[in-house]
């Protein structure tokens, strides 16, 4: 099966790496990952004054940043997995990902708010689901 992981680096990709650890149908090398972050771009104002080396070089330390810990978690459960790294808005990219790249499951942790939150505030599970043809599997 064919899985992309979207992490964000909250408490809430930690909690969906644990599920994952904990169901053994999901781990192993039936399997491929791949591991997707996004990054929010730099206004288009800032952007146009920064050297585009250090904006390309921000855009991967943020990326290594939330990388780091779940290579970690994958190589200790001997698992290889790719990583990338996007830049744009993330329900949009995840979504797009997905879908691109034929994947069979995207897995996500959530916040879990309620409805009334989602109505408000949005909330970037609830623009996956609404984007993706690909199945989703929330973790909360």
């Amino acid at each position: 099966m064919k899985i992309l992981v979207a992490a964000d680096g909250s408490p809430y990709t930690k909690h969906m790496l644990a599920y994952l650890a904990a169901h053994d149908e999901w781990l192993g090398g039936a399997h491929e990952y791949t591991v997707i972050h996004t990054v929010t771009a730099v206004p288009a104002r800032a952007a146009s004054v920064l050297d585009k080396q250090v904006l390309k070089d921000y855009y991967e330390s943020e990326g290594e940043k939330v990388f780091k810990p779940i290579r970690q978690f994958f190589e200790k459960q001997g698992i290889q997995a790719n990583y990338v790294a996007k830049v744009g808005p993330a329900a949009e990219t995840i979504a797009a990902t997905a879908d691109k790249g034929k994947f069979d499951l995207l897995m996500m942790g959530s916040h879990g708010h309620g409805t009334l939150t989602n109505l408000v505030m949005g909330s970037v599970a609830t623009k996956v689901l609404a984007n993706c043809s690909t199945p989703v599997l929330l973790v909360r």
